[in-house]
Order: C-alpha cells, then structure tokens, then sequence
C-alpha cells in the first residue's frame, strides 16, 4: 500500500495540469491580481538559495590552487576551455546527496521556500533534460535527477521549490559559447543567441515547469549579457507565465536588472520583484516587493578555502534587518562535490532555525516598520501589533516607542516568548517599556507590543 500511495504522490507531483492561456497577456496582470500571487512570497520571509553543480567538484582551486573570487564563476575565472571543463562532470558523484536532509535542514532552520540553481552560467543542468547532453544523467556518473529528488522532499515539508536559472550559458555554441571566454565583448554580436533562445532555453523552461509540480519562483540570473534584450525577457515572462500562471518571477528576466537595477523607474517592466545582492538597502525599496539574497561566507558555490563565515548573531540580525524593511531573506548554501551542506553552514542555521522557534511570528507574514530605525535594534509590524527587535540593550534600562498612527494607543507589552507582561508608562507620543535584565544569550531579544 505504501508503495502505491508513493506511487500515486509522485505522478500528481510531476504532473501539473495545463493551465496555459495564451489569451491572456500576463504583462497588463492588475494590482489586485499580482498582489495575491505575491502574497505567499510576503509571507514567508525567509528562503534558501542552494549554489550547486559540476563547479562544486573543484572546490574553489584549480591545478592545485585557489581561484580568485566565487567558485561558480571558477570556468571563466580560471579561463577553463570547455572541452577541459567538461571532463569535470565526469567526477560530479556526489555520494552523500540526500534530498531529503537538505530539506529538512532548511525546514528546521525555519525556511520556507528554496531556490536551486538549475543551471548556472557553465550550462550544466541537475535535471534529466532532454533537449541536452550536458546534464546531471548524461554528463555525470551520478544519473539522478537532482531536481525531482528535491521535488518530492519538498513536497513532504511543505517547503515551496523554486529554479535559478541562468540565461547567460557558456557551453551552448548558440549563447556565449561561440565567443567564450570573451563572452560578453560588445564588439562581438552572436547572430544565433535568439535560436539559443527559442529552441533550446525556452525548452528547457518548459521542462523545468511541465516535469516537477508548482514551482514557487523562476530566478533568472546572467541578464546582463549583450545579446539579451528587454524585449526578449518580455517574451520569456510571458511564456513562463503562460505555463505556470501563479509563478512569481524576479527582475532578472529583464535585460540589465542585476540587483536593484532600474527598480526606481516605475512602470518599466522589471519582473515580480527586486533583488538586491550581498546588500540590504539601507531604507528598503517603497513600492517594491524585494528579496535580499546573500551568502553565509564569500561565496555562492562551495569554496573549501574560503572560511569566513559569518555569525548565526550576524545572520539573524540580517533576517530582522531586511524584514523591517519590507524584504525577503533568501539565505545561500554551497555544497560540496560530495553533496553535504557544510557544517558551519549547518550549525548556524540551527541557531536561527531555534530563535525563529522562539520568536518568528515577528518575521512571518510581517511587515516593515512604520518608524526609522532605532539606535537599539529594529522594528516589525503585523496590523496594529509591533514587535521591537533589541540588538543593544539599551543602558537606561528603557525603550520609548512612538505611537503608530493607526493605533494612538497600546494595551500591553510582552516579553517573546514567554509572554511576560512587562510593565509600561503611556506618555503623549509614545510609550515607555520597563526592561527586563539584559538578555545576553539571545541575538535579539522580541518585545511584543499590541
């Protein structure tokens, strides 16, 4: 019976029903509709990026040394010719792959969507694709669909699963390929990148969204290459779209939107969403819905040198950060050639996966703050309840908080998540909160204030 059930759950998985309608021009969707595709997006807040592929095999070092800057980039970065990099998918065996663990890793870790990288710049796809040898089942001694492996998983969790898909390809002799590595010279055009387009990136999509349930995001990447144009991203939006419908697709499928690029030219097209990069900008970005994505050391794909992790304090700070201003965090693991989540990746996701435990309804389904950011910490807000984020205790033993417009007046103060009742004192703007004694063990200590 188990089997059957297993069966059954895995051909409504990668069956999606056909919902296109080429009638319908996505591009003109209203307010109204966008908003309520977006609003799972808003809510969730939090969210894994996952840099992985045949790059992951080098580890950062090539010839026996290390390669200046992030270690996807280690085929252009090193000048690798493409026949010489191909032999490295013939060594992508990553024994110790488990879907399953990495999504309950982002699971307890408090996560709520992930975005892998289908296809990052070097071409190599980590699905079964069949309009291409130069994937995970053809390329690879590995032979599993990566993919739907992670499909199913995050099916069990309840996890949203979302593809990274890179427009820019170095492999394809259509796209940058036939001027690689010179790839993105302006002084060279490549009369062929619209065919790459149409019969082969475009078929790729459409497996993509045909073959592994709802995705959750598309995330484009690599729009800044020459040949690419607005019109053409306008194209891919609408065809996707026509697939999946409720898909949220971000700014990259317009030509030249790397991070917050063009986001201040309203009424331009520019995707579902805005996505600042390695940054959180300084006042979030009004009128725009934005996801900060970011790495937990210095770069995206594994690094085996690069040990400079970051604080689970200093990530968690960041999560409040960027949900004060009305973002999404979307928090970047490398695997390694073996298929692991490296440990220090691991254990701060634990520290934050614990204080989300604690203390997430200040982050999910929140919304920025409606005052400038205090010397202390950080605000959030959901309707009339504020939440107080304390990063630095303050000395006086006190916090004075404004009174919200919409809400001349609050009723309590608590202590997340013990629900302490902490006494207060309503003065004429604002209201003064008696602090308990500092709380050293917590990254940030939550006041709830409704």
């Amino acid at each position: 019976m188990t089997k059957v059930l297993s069966c059954l759950s895995l051909i409504l998985l990668t069956t999606l029903p056909s919902l296109a309608d080429s009638s319908v021009n996505y591009l003109e969707e209203s307010a109204e509709a966008r908003a309520e595709r977006m609003e799972w997006f808003k809510d969730a807040r939090f969210g894994m990026f996952i840099h992985w592929g045949v790059y992951a095999v080098h580890g950062g070092t090539y010839q026996g040394a290390p390669v200046r800057g992030i270690s996807e980039w280690i085929m252009h970065r090193a000048g690798i010719p493409v026949e010489d990099y191909e032999e490295y998918a013939r060594m992508f065996n990553p024994r110790f792959f488990d879907a399953e663990q990495w999504v309950d890793i982002a699971a307890e870790a408090g996560m709520k969507y992930i975005v892998i990288t289908s296809k990052h710049h070097d071409g190599f796809a980590l699905w079964d694709s069949q309009v291409s040898d130069w994937d995970i089942m053809d390329a690879s001694p590995f032979r599993r669909d990566i993919l739907k492996e992670l499909a199913e998983a995050c099916a069990a969790r309840g996890i949203r699963l979302c593809f990274y898909h890179s427009i820019m390809d170095w492999h394809h002799p259509d796209a940058q390929g036939i001027n690689y590595p010179n790839y993105n010279d302006p002084g060279r055009t490549n009369p062929n990148f619209p065919d790459y387009v149409a019969n082969y990136m475009k078929p790729q999509l459409k497996e993509l969204l045909e073959g592994y349930g709802p995705i959750g995001i598309l995330w484009f990447d690599g729009e800044w290459i020459s040949d690419y144009t607005t019109e053409m991203g306008k194209d891919v939006y609408q065809f996707v779209r026509e697939l999946q419908p409720e898909i949220i697709i971000n700014n990259r499928v317009d030509k030249g939107r790397q991070g917050m690029a063009g986001l201040d030219r309203e009424g331009d097209f520019a995707g579902d969403y805005g996505t600042p990069e390695q940054e959180i900008p300084d006042t979030g970005l009004k009128g725009v819905d934005w996801e900060s994505c970011m790495t937990m050391n210095d770069s995206w794909g594994w690094k085996a040198p690069d040990q400079n992790w970051k604080s689970a304090e200093h990530l968690i700070q960041n999560l409040i950060d960027i949900v004060s201003k009305g973002g999404n965090y979307l928090l970047n693991v490398g695997p390694t050639h073996e298929g692991l989540i490296p440990q220090p990746s691991v254990e701060r996701l634990q520290v934050m996966g614990a204080w989300l435990q604690a203390n997430g309804e200040s982050i999910y389904g929140a919304t920025a703050s409606p005052f400038e950011k205090p010397s202390w910490g950080r605000y959030t807000r959901k309707g009339n309840t504020l939440y107080a984020h304390i990063f630095d205790w303050p000395t006086e033993g006190f916090l004075y908080v404004p009174y919200m417009e919409q809400a001349p007046e609050f009723s309590q103060a608590t202590l997340l998540p013990t629900g302490k009742v902490l006494e207060v004192d309503r003065g004429d703007k604002g209201l003064v909160v008696k602090l308990p004694k500092v709380h050293k063990e917590s990254p940030a200590t939550v006041i709830r204030l409704d």
